[in-house]
């Protein structure tokens, strides 16, 4: 299961991240944020051990969001060793998100 970000734990868990980290800035009433989600989610299994894969609720957590320019949601950050290394905006097929995170491992 994705991790749940928030504000609080977001440096802890994905800037001192010592695996690659996917982070997926979503909202409830969003509805290509519900298209992928359950491929987030999916993802959260495959890649256990390898990756760290998390969810970040942007109207619950803004601060993050604000910091890293979240506009349009769902956007997906990909990132290494603390830093921002790839993002997708909107949603696209599981396999986008795969090739994305894999080049990071």
């Amino acid at each position: 299961m994705a991790i749940e970000l928030t504000d609080a734990n977001f440096d802890e868990v994905v800037l001192k991240s010592d695996k690659p980290v996917l982070v997926d800035f979503w909202a409830v009433w969003c509805g290509p944020c519900r298209m992928v989600g359950p491929i987030v989610e999916e993802m959260a299994k495959e890649y256990e051990g390898k990756a760290v894969i998390g969810k970040m609720d942007v109207d619950n957590n803004p601060n993050v969001s604000i910091q890293f320019g979240i506009r349009n949601i769902p956007a997906l950050l990909f990132f290494k060793d603390g830093k921002v290394v790839d993002k997708q905006i909107g949603a696209v097929p599981k396999k986008v998100l795969v090739d994305k995170l894999n080049a990071q491992l």
